[in-house]
Order: structure tokens, then sequence, then C-alpha cells
């Protein structure tokens, strides 16, 4: 039986008897768009902090967008299901692959977007530093290897903080792919459980570069999503629920560990009930695309908004800042702004998308493709 293709990663059939051979995996490109408007409109409306007002004129969003602005103070959240999906991603295009090709995989998926947002927030900063001070030319230049949280040098765009916990993932999981036969089932298991072992241990630990490397804040979303990504391919098992259940359970504690560094950000109105309530949501979306209940979605429109999650992703938070405060005065609807504004970033992470990323990735993917056979088959 023959895998189907989402995009550039195969995404093998559930392995449960009767369910259709081919199905194509809809429901997790919607998931990964939901993710992106959730970030999106709590960076807009729900993040009471001084870049957020600046913005919105000296003005409050919850005082602007009162109702919205409840709603999007949870918006962070987004992140983590961004992570859960990453992890069943992750697991499913790595899978029949060499170390090669998932490094591959992961620089063409991940720089040329990068690349092409770094460049243009940097530069719309330079031009109307309204919002944000304008980076320095060695923060864009340092910016440019996605490295620079590690380095101390100050991000270009608040959300590519994400990105730095999503490398360490990937080199993590490189353990995995990178020896013996790749990925298999019992060396993902056993990933798996290492991890959420060391990682409990690492957030108890003074040990800051074990918990740098472990991302004990984040590691359950990532172990939960890889865990799912098993139950998709080989079928439900009591040990992968066992892994499943204790992701849960630890990324529940996570979560409300995080409250208070938000709550400092925003009106003191988030409720931990509601938090839990909508990480559980997450993972039973997940558990639906595990066991195969949302093969039925089909709908192309999600593959194409899932394409543009990633740039929306880069591009929404600063500027879409300096465009509201651009746009906003007072006794102009507050509502009439964010939704221009939500527009013209969903149309610039299709331009993005069409006219930089795509192009780029494949010259660049070619380009990798090159290196990694000569450096298989060349002598030393």
């Amino acid at each position: 039986m023959r895998p189907v293709r989402l995009g550039s990663v195969e995404a093998p059939p559930v392995a449960h008897v009767g369910k259709p051979p081919r199905v194509r995996l809809a429901a997790l490109d919607g998931l990964r768009f939901l993710a992106a408007v959730m970030v999106m409109l709590y960076h807009y409306v729900g993040y009471e902090s001084g870049d957020e007002t600046r913005a919105w004129d000296g003005r409050s969003a919850a005082e602007l967008l009162p109702g919205l602005s409840r709603f999007a103070a949870y918006g962070w959240l987004g992140v983590e299901l961004f992570f859960l999906i990453s992890g069943f991603v992750i697991c499913m295009s790595s899978w029949g692959r060499t170390l090669g090709d998932f490094f591959r995989s992961r620089v063409v998926r991940l720089y040329p977007a990068y690349w092409v947002a770094v460049v243009l927030s940097a530069v719309v900063l330079r031009l109307w530093p309204t919002v944000r001070h304008a980076p320095t030319p060695s923060d864009v230049l340092t910016n440019l290897t996605m490295l620079q949280q590690p380095l101390g040098v100050p991000h270009v765009d608040g959300v590519y903080w994400t990105l730095w916990a999503e490398l360490r993932f990937y080199l993590l999981f490189a353990l995995v792919v990178g020896f013996g036969r790749g990925v298999t089932y019992r060396r993902t298991v056993l990933f798996c459980v290492a991890w959420t072992v060391v990682t409990v241990s690492a957030a108890g630990a003074h040990d800051d570069l074990l918990r740098a490397v472990t991302e004990p804040r984040y590691a359950p979303f990532f172990i939960g999503g890889v865990a799912l990504y098993l139950v998709r391919r080989f079928g439900p098992d009591p040990l992968l629920w066992g892994i499943v259940g204790m992701s849960w359970l630890l990324a529940q504690n996570s979560t409300v560990e995080e409250m208070p560094r938000r709550v400092d950000a925003n009106p003191p109105h988030l409720s931990a009930t509601i938090c839990m309530a909508l990480v559980t949501v997450f993972y039973a979306l997940m558990i639906a695309l595990a066991l195969g209940k949302l093969d039925r979605v089909s709908w192309s429109g999600l593959t194409t908004l899932g394409a543009l999650t990633y740039p929306l992703y880069l591009l929404h938070e600063n500027l879409g800042w300096t465009l509201i405060h651009a746009l906003y005065r007072p006794g102009r609807p507050a509502w009439a702004v964010l939704a221009a504004v939500t527009v013209t970033m969903l149309i610039s992470a299709w331009l993005l998308h069409r006219l930089a990323e795509r192009p780029m990735s494949k010259t660049l993917d070619k380009a990798l493709t090159t290196s990694l056979t000569r450096l298989r088959t060349s002598d030393p």
C-alpha cells in the first residue's frame, strides 16, 4: 500500500482494518492554520504589552474590542498546539528517510520563508520604527542563522523564539533518525520514554544546560505528537496510550506553570481551568486525527491554508502591529482595522509562499541534494 503525499510530507494510511487506504491529512493543515490564527489574534488584541498598546495609539485592545480580547487572551496556547502538531509531523516526515534526508527536509522547510521574513521585518522596522525599535545590522545578520537565542541576540521578531525550541526538538529526534536503521517503532517508543524521564528530571534540576537541551516546558507536547503518529501508523496500543496520557498530564502542568508569566502581559482574567480545557481539546483533536476520525475532512482549501501557516506566523507580529498603528485613529472602528490587517497579513503570507518560499525551497533542495550526494559518495 503506497503512502500519499501531503505537500512535501508522506502520510501513511491508518493501520486500522477497514480504513480507506488513501487519505489526505487536510484536517492537519486546518489545525495548523487554527494555531497560527490563535497566535495572531493574541498579539493583536489579547496581548496587553507596550508594543500592542502602542499599535492601538496607546489604547488597550481589551477596551476597544472587549469581547474578542477576552477570547484572544488565550491565543498564546496556539504555540502549544503547534508543538503538538510538530511532533506528529516530524515523526511522519522522517519515516523511511536517512539522516541526510531529514536534515535536508528541515532546512528546506524552515529557512527560505524565514530568511525573507527576517529581512522584511527588519526593513519595515527601519522605515517605520513606530511600534518597536529597528534592529541593528548585526542583529539582523545573526537572526538569519536562526541561532540568535542561544547567542543572546535579540529576535528581529518576537515570534522567532519558538523556532529555537523546534530546532532543539529536531536535533534530539535526529538521534533516532541517524543511528541504525533510522526511525523504527521500537526506537521511537524508547525515544519518547527516555525524553520524558530526562525532561522530568531536568525540570527540577539546577542545570541550565540540561534544561536548555531537553526543553522541559514544551517537551510533553512534542512527545505527545510523536506518540500519536505511532498510533496512526501502527494502531492503538496500551503503551502508546500511556505515553500520550503521560504527555497530556505533564502538558497540563507546564501550561498552568506558564500562566503567571502570561498574566503579567494580559488582563488578570486568565483561567487555569480554561487553559487546561484548551490543551485537552488540542489533544482530543489530535487523537481523533491519529485514529482516522478526521480523514473525511477533505476540503482542498485547508491544504492552501496549511501552506500559508508558516509564512503567516513569521510575518504577522511586527508587520501587523506597524500596520495597525498606521490605520487606527480614535473614532475609527477597531474591528474594521483588525479585519483589514488580518486580510493584509493573509495576502502577504500567500505572496511570501508563492513568490519566495516555493522557488527558494526548490533551489535549496536541489543544491542540498547535490551536496549530500557528494558527501556520501566522495572519497575522504
